[in-house]
């Protein structure tokens, strides 16, 4: 081939891959560069397209499942992270825009996490006052008398999680019922539920595997709790400060690896969970009333529990007690890890020697105990 032809050739294919680079254009639009690739639908679109276009799905998502009704007090969990910023925007604006009639409220849970929580809580009042929606904020320090800096010096960095999670959720029921509301949302999304299902299949945890895909859950309870991200995939979640070796920061990075070679792997997880089928003959745990703190918790979670070794004999019996008031007790009495783990009862629970000499207890029961 002669210079003058390779010269011909090079000048014949430069056009095509100009023609090539213009036609890479928002398939919405057709007019701006796409600046995301959606892993649902693999369409490349635009910023401002893809604002419309993420709205627009979650309004169809809380329409189709109807999550709210005119007149109805919603209570936003609100931690300051992105998933619940974004949700509290886009509420307060689908709110707006399609007049669902719905008053709206921020519900921030403060841990007592220094230089972790008390950061974000500046991020949910700056979105109390750019959203112009009212905030509350329950401590665990009010209602539990311990803060997760206490918890932690305490237990250790192994099994804070439990406390954390057990004693955030209760807060936050405690919390939506201090504003007196009809249902309570939360920023879950596709890659959260995802999660949730694989961990319930490696656990083996039937009980929360039939309700964990639902995007409304608590229905039979007081306050029922929504998901309107359900299908929504909004990217990687930062563990908290305390948790960097979370059980469920694994499942996390096999979901995410399962994403990168097939983007659509989170919503097919996410369609099993939901066409799982519990056989009948399978015996399913029932709500119950904490005797306690006359709390809703399922029977799966309360516990059995003997009295305080200060009753008389006369007086001792079994109290049906939820994990959270478990956990508590423990805290209280120096005994962290008394509700720690599975076993059905504290009575069967092991407590391991602790470094400040407490003695090692092992399947004892609590009324016996020399304190």
């Amino acid at each position: 081939m002669s210079g003058e032809e390779g010269n011909d050739n090079k000048e014949t294919s430069s056009p095509q891959k100009t023609t090539a680079k213009k036609q890479q254009l928002c398939c919405i639009c057709n007019q701006k560069r796409p600046a995301l690739k959606r892993p649902k639908t693999l369409e490349q679109i635009c910023k401002e397209c893809f604002y419309d276009v993420f709205e627009e799905e979650i309004h169809r998502v809380i329409v189709e499942n109807r999550l709210f009704k005119a007149g109805e007090r919603i209570a936003i969990g609100a931690s300051g992270g992105k998933d619940s910023t974004v949700l509290a925007y886009v509420l307060s604006e689908l709110n707006r825009r399609h007049n669902y009639g719905l008053d709206l409220f921020l519900l921030s849970i403060d841990e007592g996490i220094t230089g972790y929580r008390d950061d974000s809580l500046e991020t949910v009042k700056r979105n109390e006052i750019q959203y112009g929606l009212p905030l509350k904020v329950v401590s665990y320090k009010d209602l539990y008398g311990w803060t997760m800096d206490e918890i932690v010096k305490m237990i250790g960095l192994k099994n804070n999680c439990t406390f954390c999670g057990v004693f955030r959720r209760q807060a936050l029921d405690r919390g939506a019922t201090l504003l007196k509301v009809d249902k309570l949302v939360t920023g879950h999304n596709a890659d959260d539920i995802a999660e949730t299902v694989l961990l319930n299949i490696l656990r083996g945890d039937i009980a929360r595997l039939g309700r964990c895909t639902a995007i409304t859950t608590g229905e039979d309870g007081p306050i029922p709790r929504c998901k309107p991200f359900k299908y929504t995939i909004l990217g990687v979640r930062i563990a908290g400060i305390y948790s960097p070796n979370a059980y469920r920061g694994f499942a996390r990075e096999f979901i995410k690896d399962l994403e990168r070679m097939r983007p659509r792997a989170i919503l097919d997880i996410i369609r099993s969970g939901e066409n799982f089928r519990i056989a009948v003959s399978t015996k399913m745990p029932e709500q119950g009333i904490c005797e306690r703190c006359g709390y809703i918790s399922s029977q799966d979670d309360l516990r059995s529990t003997c009295c305080l070794n200060h009753f008389s004999n006369s007086m001792k019996r079994e109290w049906k007690w939820c994990k959270a008031c478990v956990l508590l007790d423990g805290l209280n009495r120096g005994l962290p890890k008394l509700g720690i783990g599975r076993s059905r009862g504290v009575n069967r629970q092991k407590e391991v020697e602790q470094t400040n000499g407490t003695k090692s207890i092992e399947s004892k029961q609590c009324g016996t105990l020399d304190f």
